[in-house]
């Protein structure tokens, strides 16, 4: 479980096809030698196990449905990527409940400079837009936002702060590129109630 808060940014120093899985390893100065195999780490907002260490940097294996239904398939050496540790019990949720399980690939659709923030627009996945309300939470690459309006049937427009344009790589995303997608926890429950009422 995580919380959308991210801790500092990573960046893939090494990307390696093996028989049935693709690993990646990730250089994270701020914690990776605090790590230990097998502890959860949200990567750009999808949860993945870290199973080995080299210095700075903890890789993970990734198999093909996870590199299918993220952006984690299009990662090269070079990629700049949000990293979070799972949240401790009995810690503060600042942001919302993340529980890295990543419902799709949405795309930046715009980017506007307004005054000290920006707005950026979103195309998302539809049965994510489906559970989605204004005001309320989204992940967009495993970071905590609330949605500040809807543009259509299954697009938004979210409101960025100085502190996470500098601080996570949403800042560095340009038209047309990808980011992962998870949508409200309690939104997913409550369509998936209301569905299965339906006659």
């Amino acid at each position: 479980m995580f919380t959308g808060i991210i801790e500092s940014m990573g960046r893939i120093v090494e990307a390696r096809d093996l028989d049935t899985t693709r690993r990646f390893l990730v250089e994270a100065e701020a914690f990776a030698r605090e790590l230990k195999a097998g502890e959860s780490i949200a990567v750009d907002g999808a949860c993945l196990t870290a199973v080995a260490f080299e210095g700075n940097a903890f890789a993970v294996d990734v198999i093909g449905t996870t590199l299918e239904r993220t952006v984690a398939g299009s990662y090269r050496e070079g990629s700049r990527v949000n990293l979070e540790r799972a949240m401790k019990m009995g810690a503060r949720l600042d942001g919302h409940i993340v529980q890295g399980h990543v419902d799709g690939v949405g795309h930046l659709i715009r980017t506007l400079e307004d005054g000290e923030f920006w707005r950026m627009d979103f195309s998302i996945p539809r049965d994510v837009a489906d559970t989605t309300i204004l005001h309320g939470s989204i992940a967009l690459n495993g970071v905590s936002l609330t949605v500040s309006d809807f543009l259509g049937d299954a697009e938004v427009q979210i409101g960025i702060i100085p502190h996470t344009w500098e601080h996570t790589n949403l800042g560095r995303l340009a038209p047309g590129d990808p980011v992962n997608v998870e949508g409200d926890l309690i939104g997913k429950y409550v369509g998936r109630i209301l569905a299965a009422r339906r006659p």
